[in-house]
Formats: structure tokens, sequence, C-alpha cells
């Protein structure tokens, strides 16, 4: 019984010891919190900001010797090798042909592979020529007679077609745009190096298809940008030295091989630039839209003039109507605004190009002034002011265009003047980067100088010669006449730019020149024009008064 009594004294004892730890705990943190120091509110420290470095400035020593003088030196080098299997190779047996040109590319190649190891950029350079050299030898083997060793064109076609594939395939997992442009522009001209024919040409196409890959899959622009270029070149050069030189197929056959390659070639860029628009830069998209009708339009006209004169109309048409395709297409793939006006505006500039190859005279410059009315009418229509100013530049041409001697020079001029207030009327005023209050200004200012022009050169063709300056002065009327009904103070403004030149002509020229009566005429006529605007002046300010 004692034990028990020990042990429960014992547990007593625990639990007492226990509450007295807990009690001096909660003291001691209570304490801890009232003697904390109270933070300090510190005097507010401006923000260091560190010093910005100045923009490190390209060392243009440094430059070219590690950036151009690479690419020019792996060119001139795949160059040299090419000329040395073109002009010696043939003085192999045909294993050794094949044998020796793909052992100097396998050994560039893999030159390159090992510089890349502490070089990178430098060591993929001489990796492409490594491919483009093979892909010169592949090239070779059936089109270079001194080294031909393949017959069937078919089968030569599709050895290149693979080894694209090749190129194509190791420069995207490599994921190296420098491997990529490097021998596919090299494949491009070493393929000029000798005769072109139509194998040349199928073999630039391949070459363009495999860098139009790059374009659609990793959107690289500098690689098929210089392939555009290259594509176009290789086809100037062929139909350069097939033009001077007598082909063995009919006009007619030759034609229709160079405006199938050109269609061929404008098809692969314009499919390749509308998949993925939106992916692009819009400057690199503006640029590829260009590039592409400048090669396409200038070498077409150039081919069908050469042959066939009669029918460059009709060919200006169809592209034309291709770049308006193109226009819907953008649209369709909802690409940036600016690939969307391009495309209308190159259509109207082609149609304007066209006429020429119908139409002379009168009748031309009648083209030009529908055309320009009508593109300037349907850029309200689709949104596009870039469409609107080419309307007005056409419209422009078109009074260039109509001479003093053109008969039926009144009619002209008068619907030019209806043309240029009517496309001012229903112009678009939405250009990127002005306030709509300013485009809609140089918009009508451009306009209404157009209309004034064409007045001053209307009244001008009607009156004698020695009225002339009485004919600017209907003409300054006329002008007033517009501005008021359209209430437009920029035909207004030029109507006083023409009445003040009237004015200069007749105290400087007239006065002395004229005879009494037209003098007489003059004055009076100029007077009663004068005060009839400046009582209509003086109607509006008193009405808005």
């Amino acid at each position: 019984m004692a034990d028990e009594g020990d042990g429960q004294d014992l547990r007593d004892t625990v639990k007492r010891l226990e509450a007295t730890v807990a009690a001096l705990e909660t003291r001691l943190a209570s304490l801890e919190a009232r003697e904390a120091p109270r933070p300090v509110a510190s005097p507010a420290v401006a923000p260091v900001t560190p010093p910005v470095a100045a923009p490190e400035q390209r060392d243009l020593e440094a430059h070219v010797g590690t950036y151009w003088l690479s690419r020019l030196g792996i060119v001139a080098l795949i160059i040299g090798i090419a000329y040395l299997i073109t002009y010696h190779f043939g003085e192999l047996g045909v294993l050794a042909r094949v044998g020796a040109g793909y052992l100097l590319s396998a050994g560039l190649g893999a030159f390159g592979l090992w510089l890349a190891r502490r070089h990178q950029l430098f060591g993929r350079i001489v990796f492409g020529g490594g491919l483009a050299l093979a892909y010169f030898v592949t090239y070779a083997l059936h089109f270079i007679p001194a080294v031909r060793v393949i017959d069937s064109e078919v089968l030569a076609l599709v050895l290149l077609a693979g080894f694209v594939v090749a190129i194509v395939t190791i420069a995207h997992r490599m994921q190296s745009e420098t491997v990529a442009g490097i021998a596919l522009f090299l494949g491009l001209h070493t393929g000029m190096l000798s005769d072109i024919t139509a194998f040349t040409l199928l073999s630039t196409t391949l070459l363009a298809a495999g860098a139009l890959f790059f374009l659609v899959r990793n959107r690289w622009v500098i690689v098929p940008l210089s392939s555009l270029v290259a594509v176009y070149s290789t086809h100037v050069v062929w139909a350069v030295r097939t033009g001077h030189m007598a082909p063995g197929a009919p006009e007619n056959d030759r034609l229709l091989l160079s405006l199938g390659f050109l269609a061929l070639y404008f098809l692969l860029f314009s499919v390749a630039l509308l998949v993925r628009p939106r992916d692009l830069p819009v400057r690199a998209s503006l640029a590829f839209t260009l590039l592409n009708w400048v090669g396409l339009t200038s070498l077409g006209a150039y081919e069908v003039s050469q042959e066939q004169d009669s029918h460059l109309f009709g060919f200006l048409l169809v592209v034309a109507l291709a770049h308006g395709a193109g226009a819907v297409v953008s649209r369709l793939q909802r690409a940036p605004a600016a690939l969307t006006h391009a495309y209308l505006a190159l259509t109207a500039v082609t149609f304007a190009l066209a006429m020429p190859a119908r139409y002379d005279d009168v009748a031309l410059v009648a083209a030009w002034t529908v055309t320009g009315l009508v593109a300037g009418l349907a850029a309200r229509g689709v949104e596009s002011p870039v469409l609107g100013g080419v309307g007005v530049l056409i419209l422009y041409v078109a009074l260039g265009a109509c001479e003093w001697e053109t008969p039926g020079r009144l009619t002209l001029l008068i619907g030019l003047v209806v043309a240029f207030v009517l496309v001012e009327r229903g112009g678009t005023v939405r250009v990127a980067g002005l306030p709509e209050p300013e485009a809609r200004t140089a918009f009508t200012a451009i306009c209404a100088a157009g209309a004034g022009l064409s007045l001053v050169a209307l009244v001008g063709a009607r009156m004698p010669e020695g009225l002339v300056t009485l004919g600017w002065v209907i003409a300054a009327f006329l002008l007033f006449g517009v501005g008021f009904a359209v209430r437009e103070r920029w035909y207004r403004l030029a109507a006083l730019a023409v009445l003040g030149l009237a004015l200069g002509r007749l105290v400087l020229v007239d006065v002395a020149k004229l005879p009494p009566d037209q003098r007489v005429l003059t004055f009076i006529l100029l007077g009663v024009m004068l005060l009839l605007v400046s009582y209509t002046y003086t109607r509006l300010r008193d009405r808005r008064g």
C-alpha cells in the first residue's frame, strides 16, 4: 500500500511541474512582446537605378572579318570546286567522278562539324558549304556533259529531290538557319555556272520548295527570301541566254515553258506566305509580296513581249487577277491589314500597266481614268487607304498623259475632274499612324489639287491664246463653286492658289502684251468673279454669325 501511495505522489508532482513550466512559458512570451522594440520608420530612400550601359557599338572591322568574310570565303571556295568538277572531273573514270565529288563534299562537311565544336557559327558555315557541294555533285551527275553518269532525267530529279529533303532535314534538326541558308543559297547559284535549261529550272524549283519549308514551319525569313531572289535571278539568266541563242524548241513551247515556271514560282511563294501570314513580321510579308510581284511581272512581260507582243495585255490582266485573289485569301486568313492592302495596290498597279499594251491616245487616258476611279472608290469598301492612294496616283498619270493635242481632250479633262472629286468624296481615310483628321486632310488636299489642275487644263484648252489668264480665273471660279457645293475648304484653297497664279500672270505678262480689248475683258470679268466669290464668303460669314 505504501508503494501505491508513493507512486501517486510522484505523478501529482510531475503534473504540478508541467503546469508551472507552461505558466512560465506564457509569462515569458508576454514579456518579450512588451519589451520588443517598435519598428522605426526609416527615411525614404530613393531606389538606386543602376547605370544604363550605353549600347555597344558594333566594331565594323570585326563584323566584316567574322561575318562577311566567312560567307564570301565559302562562296568562293564552293564555286572554285564546282569549276574544278566541271572542267577536270571528265578526265576521271565513272566511279572516280562520283567518289571524288562526294569525298570532297564529305570532307568539307566533316571539317565544318569539327570547327563547330569551338566556333559554332563559323563551323556551320563550312558545313553548309559541304552540303551545297554535295548537291552540286548530284546535279552535275546528269546535267554537266563532262561529268554525266546518269542519263535518265527522271532519276536525276529524284536524286536531287532526295538531296533537298536531306538538306532540309539536317538543317531543321540542327535548328540552324545558317546551315540552311548557305546550303540552299550555294545550291541555287552553282546551277548557274553552266548552261541553264529546263532541268536547271526544275532543280531550282526543288531548292525553292525546300527553302519555303523553313518559311512555313520555322518562320525563318532570310533563307526563303534569298531563295526567292536566287530563283528569279536564275530565270533571268536563262531568259537572256535563250533569247540570244536560238533554242531548239519552237518559240511557243519555249514561251509556255518560261511562263509555266514563273507561275510555279509565284504560286509556291504565295502559298507559303499565305498559309500562316500572322506569324510573319509585316515587313517580311511585304518584301515577299513585292519581290514576287516584281519577278513575275517583269520577267513574264519580257518573255511575252519578246515572243508574242499581242498577248502582253492578257498576261498582265492574269497577273492582276492573281494578286486580287491573293488579297481575298489574305483577308480570309486574317492576315495583317498591310499585306491585304499590298495585294490590292499591286492589283490596281498591274491593271494600270496593262492598259498601254492595248490602248493609246484618248483610249489610254480614258482607261487610266476609269482604273483610277474604280480603285479609288473600291478603297472605301475594302477599307484600304493604300488602294485609294494608288487610285489617285493613276488619275495623276492620266492627267499627265492628256497632252494638248490629244483629240477629245475636253471630255477627258471633264472626266478627270469628276473622278478626282468622286474619289475624294468616297475615299477612305484610315491611315495607320495618322489621326483621322490629319489623314483626311492630306487625302483631300491631294484630290483637290488634282481637280484644280484638271480644271486649269480644261479651261485653258478652250480659251484663245491671249485669254489664258482669263481661263485660269474661270477655273478658280469653278473650283470655288465645287468647294462651296461640297463644303470642303481644300477646294477653295486650291481655287485661291489658282487665282493667285492668274493675278500674277495678269500683272506681269498680260498688262504689257494683251491688246486693249482683251485687257478690258480680262479685267472686267476678273473683277466680277472676285466680287461674286467675296460676296459668297460674306454671306457665309454672316450666316455663321
